[in-house]
C-alpha cells in the first residue's frame, strides 16, 4: 500500500479543488460556444436564517450530478443560483431577530452560500441574482407596467383572504384547508383595494398546453384541478320578487340534462342580486347569514364533510324549462366566482343539494332513472344518483340517453334565448398586493387629475424605502403608507401633486420569472436580452419540490406566456422537463414519528458537521444513496458511514492499481464485461433519474473489481479512467484528485463520457415480444434490465413495428421488464 500520506482526506481534498475550479473559471458559462446548449435550473432558495438542512442538499445534489453528467456529454451547460430574497420568509425571519430585513438577508445569503459552495456543486456564481436587489426588481417592475398596459393589471376592490397574524392579504393559493399557508394561522376575509392580474384570460391555453410538457403527470394534474375548467351551460331563470318585478338570472351548470329537476335555486351571499330580490320578511335573516359567510374561507364554504346551511329569500324563480316556480336560497356552499355564482338545485341527482334539500323539506323530483339508483323500500332515493341514464319526467325528452339530452336541451332552449353553451374555469385573478413592506413597490402612483398613472420606465425603480419600522400594522394598510417622503410625489403626466401606492408585490413576484435573467445577468438596458434568452430556453431540466406545484410554476407559465404575446420571448413555456425530488425526512423524538425535517419537530439534521468528518463528497453520494429521488427517504446517521468507507476503498483501489497497470489487450475480459456493464448500467441509470440505483452499481463493480483474483490480474489505464469519468458527476472532488494522480494535468470534467460496447454487456440480453394492441409484431434482442424508454426506442425502430403504428395514435404502454412491452393504439 502507498504511504500515509496517501490517505484519504476529504477536506483537504476537497478545498483544495473548490479553489482550483474557481481559479480556473471551471464553471463559467461560456456565452458564445459550438457545443450544443443545456439549461438546468434549480428552483432557488429563500435565504433562510437556518441555513441548508440535509433535506436541502438533496436537490442540489442531484441537479449538480445532472449538470456534470451533460457537460461530460458535451454539452455548453447553464448551471446558475440566486436568492429569492423579497417576501413573508425573509422579513417573518428578520422580525423574529429584530433587525431589518435587508441585514438579514444578506447575512443568510453569505451563509447559505458557503453551504452551497461546500456542496461543490458546478454553479456559475458570476451570473448570481438576487431578487431584492434595485438592479433585479427594476425589471419585475417593468413586466408589472408591460401587464398594466396591457390590461392585465388593473385596480379592484373585493373580499380577500386576511392573515391575522403574518397581516397581509394571501392569494388564493396561499390558503391551504382555510389556514395561512406559511404560518398555519386561520385565514378570515377583508374588504380591500387590491392589485389584480389577469391570468384567468391565461386559463385555457395554460391548461392545453400542460400536454406539451414533460413534467411528472401528478404536478400536471394538480394544476389541471386547480385550473378546473368545466364545460356546461348558462340558463337564464326569471326571478319574481315580492313587489312583482322581475329580474333574469343566469345559473351555471354542468347537467342540463337534470334541468327539469331543479327544484329550487341558490345563490352565492355575494350574488349582486341577494340584495335586490330580497323581500323585507326575509332580509334580516338574509343579511345576518351573509355577513357570517363572509367571514369564512372557501374551504370552510365547501368541505362536503361539514353540514349545509342557508336562508330562504322570499322571491321564486320561473325554470325555464317547465314554468314550475321555485324559491330562490342564499347558501355559503355556492361561490361567487365559479359559474355565475348562482346554481339551480337538483336534489335528486347531486348529492349536496340532496343534503341541502333535506334538511329544509325541499321537493326532490327524480328526472334521470337508473338501476344504479340507490332506494328504500318504498322505491324512494335515499341519495342522489349523479351518473348517467334514461331521462324521465322530462317532458319532450322522456325516453333520451342523458348524455345526449345535455346538448338537445341546450339547444332547445338556445332557440328561446333562454340557454348557450358555455365553459368556466376555477382559476381566479391573482391577488398581487400584499400589505407588508419587504417587496417589490407596486410602480403606480394616484393624481387627482390623472386617475391611475404607471411611473415611466426611465423612473424605475421605484425604490424601497429605508426604514427603521417596518413590521406590519395590521390595519390593512402597508408599513410604506406611514412615510409620507416616499408616499409624496409628482405625477409623471401633469407633474401635480400625487401618491405612490404603497402595497407591494408578493413574494412570487422575483421568482415568476428569475430564470429570464440568468443568462444575462448583468444586462442594464432590459430585462433579459430576447436573442440571448431564444437561445437558452425553455430551461432543459428543472428541479425543486412538489410544493411548488400550483403557485410557483403555475405564475412562471403565466408571465412567460405574457411576455411572449407581448413579443418579448420566442416561446411560451419556460421549463421543458421538470423533476420533483422527495423529501429527507427522520424520525422526531418529539412527534414519535417519521417527519419531514424541520426545527419545531427537532430532527433537522445540519450537514456542516457531517461534511467537516466525512467530506462533501460522502455527504452527496449518500443523499444519492437513500433512496428513489422522486420519493421521501429516511435519514439514517449510520448509513453515511457505510458510503464514506466505499469512497475509501475507491481511494485505496484506484491508487494501488495505479501501480500496476496492464495494457488493455492483456486486461482479462470479464475486467472488460465489468466496466462496459457499468459503463451502460450508469448511463441509463442517469437518463432515468435512478441516481440510488447507480450508486449501488458503482458499489457492485468495486466488489468486484476488488475481490482477490481479479486484483492479481490486474487493471489498464483505461478501465480506471472510464470508472473515475462515471464517478465524476456523483463525487467530483475525489475523481478529479484521483484523476491528477493518475498522470492528468488537466481537469476531468473537460473529457468525454465514456460509450459502452454492447456485445461485452455480460451476455445480460433479454428477448423482448413487442405487441400491438396483445399481437406479437416483433422481437427484440435487448440488454437484460434495460429501462421501458430504452426499449421503447428499440422498438419504435422495428420496420414491423413502424407498419402498425403508421396513422395511429399511441394510448399507452404496458411494459414488464425483460419480457413484453404492449403498445396499445387506436
Amino acid at each position: 500500500m502507498d504511504e500515509p500520506k496517501d490517505l484519504y482526506e476529504p477536506r483537504k481534498i476537497e478545498v483544495k479543488w473548490r479553489r482550483k475550479w474557481e481559479e480556473t473559471g471551471a464553471h463559467l458559462t461560456p456565452t458564445e460556444s459550438d457545443k450544443p446548449k443545456y439549461y438546468c435550473l434549480d428552483m432557488f432558495p429563500y435565504p433562510s436564517g437556518s441555513g441548508l438542512h440535509v433535506g436541502h442538499w438533496r436537490g442540489y445534489v442531484l441537479s449538480d450530478v445532472w449538470a456534470r453528467y451533460k457537460k461530460l456529454q458535451g454539452f455548453n451547460v447553464l448551471h446558475p443560483m440566486g436568492w429569492d430574497s423579497f417576501g413573508l420568509p425573509a422579513e417573518n425571519d428578520a422580525i423574529k431577530k429584530q433587525i431589518h430585513p435587508e441585514i438579514c438577508v444578506r447575512r443568510n445569503i453569505q451563509n447559505m452560500k458557503r453551504q452551497l459552495q461546500e456542496i461543490g456543486a458546478m454553479y456559475d456564481w458570476t451570473r448570481e441574482i438576487n431578487t431584492s436587489s434595485p438592479e433585479y426588481y427594476r425589471w419585475t417592475q417593468w413586466i408589472f407596467l408591460q401587464m398594466y398596459c396591457s390590461g392585465l393589471a388593473y385596480r379592484k376592490e373585493m373580499p380577500v383572504n386576511w392573515c391575522p397574524r403574518d397581516k397581509t392579504v394571501l392569494a388564493n393559493e396561499e390558503v391551504i384547508e382555510g389556514r395561512c399557508e406559511r404560518c398555519q394561522s386561520k385565514v378570515t376575509k377583508r374588504q380591500l383595494p387590491q392589485w389584480m392580474l389577469k391570468i384567468t384570460a391565461y386559463a385555457e391555453r395554460l391548461l392545453a398546453d400542460l400536454d406539451r410538457l414533460s413534467w411528472p403527470e401528478k404536478v400536471k394534474q394538480m394544476q389541471r384541478n386547480w385550473i378546473g375548467r368545466s364545460e356546461g351551460a348558462s340558463i337564464v331563470f326569471k326571478v319574481l320578487t315580492g313587489s312583482g318585478q322581475s329580474r333574469d338570472l343566469t345559473v351555471f351548470t354542468t347537467r342540463p340534462d337534470t334541468l327539469f329537476g331543479a327544484t329550487y335555486v341558490v345563490l352565492a351571499p355575494e350574488h349582486p342580486l341577494v340584495k335586490l330580490i330580497t323581500d323585507d320578511a326575509h332580509r334580516e335573516e338574509v343579511e345576518n347569514y351573509v355577513k357570517a359567510s363572509l367571514e369564512k374561507s372557501e374551504i370552510e364554504r365547501t368541505q362536503l364533510t361539514r353540514e349545509k346551511t342557508g336562508v330562504f329569500t322570499g322571491a321564486v324563480a320561473i325554470n325555464p324549462v317547465n314554468g314550475t316556480r321555485v324559491p330562490v336560497w342564499v347558501a355559503d356552499y355556492v361561490l361567487a366566482h365559479y359559474g355565475s355564482g348562482a346554481i339551480m338545485a337538483v336534489p335528486a341527482h347531486d348529492q349536496r343539494d340532496f343534503e341541502f334539500a333535506a334538511k329544509y323539506r325541499l321537493p326532490v323530483v327524480e328526472v334521470i332513472s337508473s338501476s344504479q339508483a340507490v332506494r328504500d323500500g318504498s322505491g324512494r332515493l335515499t341519495q342522489a344518483y349523479e351518473g348517467e341514464g334514461i331521462m324521465v319526467n322530462s317532458g319532450p325528452f322522456d325516453g333520451q340517453p342523458s348524455a345526449g339530452g345535455k346538448r338537445a336541451v341546450v339547444e332547445w332552449l338556445k332557440e328561446k334565448g333562454l340557454a348557450d353553451f358555455t365553459i368556466t374555469y376555477k382559476l381566479r385573478d391573482w391577488i398581487f398586493s400584499r400589505q407588508r413592506y419587504w417587496g417589490e413597490p407596486i410602480p403606480i402612483v394616484y393624481c387627482q387629475s390623472c386617475g391611475e398613472v404607471p411611473v415611466p420606465e426611465k423612473d424605475l425603480p421605484v425604490l424601497l424605502p429605508r426604514v427603521e419600522k417596518y413590521q406590519p400594522s395590521g390595519t390593512g394598510q402597508s408599513p410604506l403608507a406611514t412615510i409620507p417622503e416616499f408616499v409624496n410625489t409628482r405625477c409623471p403626466v401633469c407633474h401635480g401633486p400625487a401618491q405612490r401606492e404603497t402595497d407591494t408585490m408578493p413574494q412570487w413576484a422575483g421568482s415568476s420569472w428569475y430564470f429570464l435573467r440568468y443568462p444575462n445577468p448583468d444586462l442594464q438596458e432590459a430585462a433579459f436580452d430576447r436573442k440571448t434568452v431564444d437561445r437558452w430556453l425553455p430551461v432543459d431540466c428543472y428541479i425543486g419540490g412538489v410544493e411548488h406545484a400550483i403557485l410557483h410554476l403555475l405564475y412562471a407559465r403565466f408571465f412567460t406566456k405574457v411576455l411572449f404575446d407581448l413579443g418579448y420571448l420566442g416561446f411560451d413555456e419556460p421549463f421543458a422537463r421538470l423533476f420533483n425530488q422527495g423529501m429527507v425526512c427522520k424520525h422526531s423524538e418529539k412527534t414519535g414519528k417519521l417527519e419531514k425535517m424541520s426545527k419545531s419537530k427537532g430532527n433537522v439534521v445540519n450537514p456542516d458537521p457531517l461534511v467537516e468528518r466525512y467530506g462533501t463528497d460522502t455527504v452527496r453520494l449518500y443523499e444519492l444513496f437513500i433512496g428513489p429521488p422522486e420519493l421521501d427517504s429516511e435519514w439514517s446517521d449510520q448509513g453515511i458511514e457505510g458510503v464514506y468507507r466505499f469512497l475509501n476503498r475507491v481511494w485505496k483501489w484506484v491508487l494501488e492499481s495505479r501501480e500496476r497497470l496492464v495494457p488493455p489487450d492483456k486486461e482479462g475480459e470479464d475486467i472488460k464485461r465489468q466496466i462496459h456493464t457499468l459503463i451502460y448500467r450508469i448511463t441509463e441509470r442517469l437518463e432515468d433519474f435512478k441516481f440510488n440505483t447507480a450508486v449501488s452499481a458503482f458499489m457492485e463493480f468495486l466488489n468486484f473489481a476488488t475481490s482477490a483474483e481479479v486484483t492479481s490480474s490486474g487493471f489498464s489505464r483505461e478501465t480506471l479512467e472510464k470508472f473515475l469519468i462515471l464517478l465524476a458527476p456523483f463525487a467530483p472532488h475525489l475523481c478529479e484528485e484521483l484523476w491528477e494522480r493518475t498522470g492528468h494535468t488537466s481537469s476531468i470534467f473537460g473529457r468525454q463520457w465514456p460509450g459502452y460496447d454492447r456485445s461485452l454487456i455480460q451476455s445480460e440480453t433479454a428477448q423482448i415480444a413487442v405487441q400491438i394492441n396483445g399481437k406479437v409484431r416483433a422481437v427484440i434482442t435487448v440488454s437484460r434490465g434495460e429501462s421501458e424508454s430504452s426499449v421503447l426506442k428499440v422498438a419504435f425502430d422495428q420496420e414491423a413495428v413502424k407498419r402498425q403504428l403508421k396513422d395511429r395514435q399511441v394510448i399507452k404502454h404496458i411494459f414488464v421488464p425483460d419480457r413484453i412491452l404492449n403498445i396499445v393504439v387506436r
